[in-house]
């Protein structure tokens, strides 16, 4: 039979040439062809991912005093910002999944799916996340009371009890990083030496890179010589809190001048700050937020009572705390401003002596404190403290909240409102029903 071309003399090859010395055929990687893929962004999540729940959280938020301060606007030239609710719902969904770093955060707004799908294709630098996560202090916390106030508003937050509690966050220091007073004068001293010496150099050069890089070791140096001077601020408050014979020995730090000594909660003692947070009981919300170089919670209650009244215009039925808030002084001023606290009272050094009997000398407030203690009411009331209180520290814990990534009171405050904010994105989806579901 005639063929248009030459067939082999069997159409299947025999075992032995498929085994024999020929070449295998595979597909081979290559890595150097250009794709072009079509990506729909939309699709790329489920309907109930929490990537979602956080934009429709964020969605939800007043934000006209933050469109308010941006200056670019149509009719006129300058280059738009990033829209604030896409840096917001970056940080927030970011902050639930344990991401702590501006760089992370940026190459997974390049990488991973429900963070380009936060994005919808603006490109976002790690200079900009890491300048929004820490400039917005005041406008964070108004979103924090805002976000309560609709939940109060909706009857899911009642404020009857509230739950205070702080935990000790390292600070961005190290212990080696603490001088005392003649020591700081003299890196002072050097510092502002270094820094003039940089100076008549960066005048005297011609080089524009060499310029640059002058100007940028300058810069260093000006700011270790500003956080120098801080300390050096810091030493009379740090030395007040010290024993007469002991306060020529008190010690700031070069590197976060703000930051304290602390015990933790493992025994040891380390630069810190004391993150306090305050929780409605009910509903587990995050009602109030607080950050100080306090290393301990005495006379932290007060203070917080009056911020939540401040916040929301009413003050908590009840406030449970433990033992170390517990100053007589300060459970008569949260008692005489109208809420009852709930805190342990410590054993009598006679054990013969019932702890909870009125003391010669107590106030009616301390006294009323005492007998309240002792019933099985209080007791009851009591437990919510822990399964609120120490839930809500662990979740933030679990999340990252380990070490600041920042320095100072007013930087580490907005880092734990994020945090608070996180928090706050999943009980608001759990209490209005959108949470079944949510991966």
């Amino acid at each position: 039979m005639d063929t248009l071309f030459p067939l082999p003399e069997s159409s299947k090859p025999r075992e032995e040439e498929a085994c024999g010395s020929a070449k295998p055929r595979v597909q081979e990687a290559n890595r150097s062809q250009i794709e072009l893929r079509a990506v729909d962004l939309e699709a790329l999540l489920s309907a109930d991912h929490r990537a979602r729940v956080v934009w429709a959280f964020v969605e939800g938020l007043d934000l006209s005093a933050w469109y308010a301060s941006i200056r670019a606007v149509e009719g006129h030239a300058g280059r738009p910002p990033i829209d604030p609710k896409i840096l917001l719902a970056l940080w927030l969904y970011a902050t639930l999944e344990g991401v702590g770093s501006a760089r992370a955060l940026a190459r997974l707004c390049e990488s991973h799916d429900a963070y380009r799908w936060l994005a919808g294709g603006v490109s976002v630098n790690y200079h900009t996340l890491a300048e929004f996560r820490v400039d917005h202090v005041q406008a964070l916390d108004g979103l924090l009371t805002q976000s309560v106030a609709v939940l109060m508003a909706a009857g899911a937050v009642k404020l009857r009890r509230v739950a205070q509690d702080g935990m000790r966050v390292r600070a961005s220091a190290g212990a080696a990083s603490f001088r005392r007073k003649t020591t700081l004068e003299a890196c002072l001293e050097a510092a502002e030496a270094q820094v003039k010496a940089l100076r008549e150099e960066l005048e005297a050069d011609t080089g524009a890179t060499a310029r640059r890089q002058r100007a940028a070791q300058e810069r260093a140096v000006r700011e270790r010589q500003a956080r120098v001077a801080k300390a050096l601020e810091q030493l009379p408050e740090v030395a007040a809190k010290k024993q007469a014979k002991e306060r020529e020995q008190a010690r700031a730090s070069t590197t976060d001048p703000e930051a304290r000594v602390m015990k933790m909660a493992d025994g040891g003692f380390r630069p810190a700050f004391n993150a306090q947070l305050a929780t409605d009981t009910e509903s587990q919300v995050v009602v109030g937020v607080a950050v100080t170089n306090s290393g301990s919670d005495q006379g932290q209650m007060s203070p917080m009572v009056e911020q939540l009244e401040e916040r929301y215009g009413r003050r908590a039925e009840a406030w449970l705390v433990d033992g170390g808030f517990a100053g007589l002084a300060e459970i008569e001023r949260v008692s005489q401003a109208g809420s009852t606290v709930y805190a342990p009272v410590m054993e009598p050094r006679d054990p013969t002596r019932d702890r909870h009997e009125p003391r010669p000398g107590d106030s009616p407030e301390v006294a009323a404190w005492r007998q309240r203690m002792g019933t099985e009411e209080a007791k009851t009331i009591y437990k919510e403290r822990a399964a609120t209180s120490e839930c809500v520290n662990a979740q933030s814990r679990n999340r990252g909240l380990q070490q600041f990534p920042v320095r100072g009171v007013s930087k580490g405050t907005a880092i734990v409102l994020w945090y608070a904010l996180a928090h706050n994105v999943m009980r608001t989806a759990a209490l209005l029903g959108l949470g079944a579901g949510i991966t």
